[in-house]
């Protein structure tokens, strides 16, 4: 039997070749990795090493899930571990017995930097919370089981489609970081392709996409008119979001430091886009009136009247709907409003109205020739839809909003 060292060497190394035809026996890549090789055929690698005076032998997954080149890495984070003084299977024993929340929420840390949107973490927790962590976030990630899945997906998959299909991705996604980690083996239950799309129906087809609700586009102007007479923010709020064709969040968190009074021009940096793109909003005489009085440049120009530096709620513009009885529009609504509006009853090229709601062309063709944010257009475009949503009143005139 090999004497080692703290781990074991001077054994020949492998090739990927060599992996593949081995006979039955112990065959040794250097260092104390091996390749046991059954007379079945199955193949396994085994780290050998030594930690206090005592021979161990680490399991580092079967062949050919586990190439010589993974476990080749796995070896070698297994001696650096080795080299700090610590014992990777005492450290594996306990990574097995982790949960899925537990793997859930080193995933989301560890995805965090990446994320250019802090909201995307709390839309993870959130939704792991709600639909995951009650059913099965007590359950060992190592032994997750599609009937573990699939009981956690019934209960919202015809009723809630979209959101079952992105909690589905999330936990196929903590699977894999969890047999990314060495601490799970075998096929991933939450899979989709060959997998639960023989077990589930396909999210589209379930039920329709849920369009938000939209106010037709010839009541515009009474609309507008009828939100004129609410006083607050909010209000402000929703009629600037409304006659920029702006997405809500967008509003919220508009500083002065993105306005410019002179240029009439209202510059999103990409951070807060959704597309991570700078977007250029064209701002007309009624749209600037809303904006009040010019603060200093990191003031939020919707900032909440209740918490100062704080941008108003996410339902705050809503409740101005529900407070005028409109409970079957919502905010996102008004830009199918104003799309239906530009589209149906102006003669101003698609490309142009797009490029007023941010949306990317898909098109690669039409994109390659889509260089500018055609600003000049889109300046017009919302000129004539202001002049539509205050009742043909002209650029000149404002609607004078309760500040």
């Amino acid at each position: 039997m090999t004497k080692c060292g703290n781990i074991c060497g001077n054994e020949l190394r492998l090739s990927a070749r060599k992996v593949e035809t081995a006979t039955p026996g112990r065959h040794g890549d250097g260092r104390g990795l091996f390749l046991y090789v059954k007379p079945s055929g199955a193949r396994s690698w085994v780290l050998r090493y030594q930690v206090q005076g005592r021979r161990r032998d680490l399991g580092l997954g079967a062949y050919p899930e586990v190439s010589l080149a993974m476990a080749r890495d796995r070896a070698l984070e297994a001696r650096r571990l080795i080299a700090e003084g610590g014992d990777p299977i005492a450290k594996k024993r306990q990574a097995t017995h982790k949960t899925l929340r537990d793997a859930a929420l080193e995933l989301i840390e560890s995805r965090r930097p990446g994320w250019k949107n802090a909201k995307h973490a709390a839309q993870w927790t959130s939704t792991l919370e709600a639909y995951v962590f009650p059913k099965i976030g007590e359950v060992q990630v190592a032994k997750v089981e599609t009937s573990d899945v699939i009981a956690t997906l019934a209960p919202i998959w015809s009723e809630k489609p979209e959101t079952a299909n992105r909690v589905r991705q999330r936990i196929e996604a903590v699977i894999d970081y969890a047999s990314a980690l060495g601490i799970r083996n075998g096929d991933n239950p939450a899979r989709w392709r060959g997998h639960l799309d023989h077990l589930l129906p396909k999210p589209k087809k379930v039920r329709a996409v849920k369009h938000h609700p939209a106010l037709p586009h010839a009541e515009i102007a009474e609309f507008m008119a009828d939100l004129s007479e609410r006083s607050g923010v909010a209000a402000r709020a929703l009629a600037f979001t409304i006659l920029t064709a702006a997405r809500s969040g967008e509003t919220r968190g508009m500083t002065w430091a993105e306005v410019d009074l002179g240029a009439k021009l209202w510059t999103i940096p990409g951070v807060r886009m959704k597309a991570g793109k700078e977007h250029r909003v064209p701002l007309t005489g009624a749209v600037i009136a809303l904006l009040g009085a010019r603060q200093s440049d990191d003031a939020l120009v919707f900032g909440s009247e209740a918490k100062a530096g704080k941008p108003i709620s996410d339902m705050s513009m809503t409740a101005v709907l529900r407070r005028m009885g409109r409970d079957g529009i919502t905010v996102h609504g008004f830009r199918s409003t104003f799309r239906d509006w530009a589209g149906e009853t102006t003669g101003f090229p698609r490309e142009v109205i797009e490029a007023a709601l941010a949306h990317g062309i898909k098109d690669k063709a039409e994109a390659a020739y889509a260089r500018s944010d055609l600003i000049d257009k889109r300046r017009k475009l919302m000129e004539a839809w202001t002049l539509v949503a205050t009742a043909q009143r002209g650029e000149g005139t404002v609607v004078a909003f309760k500040i």
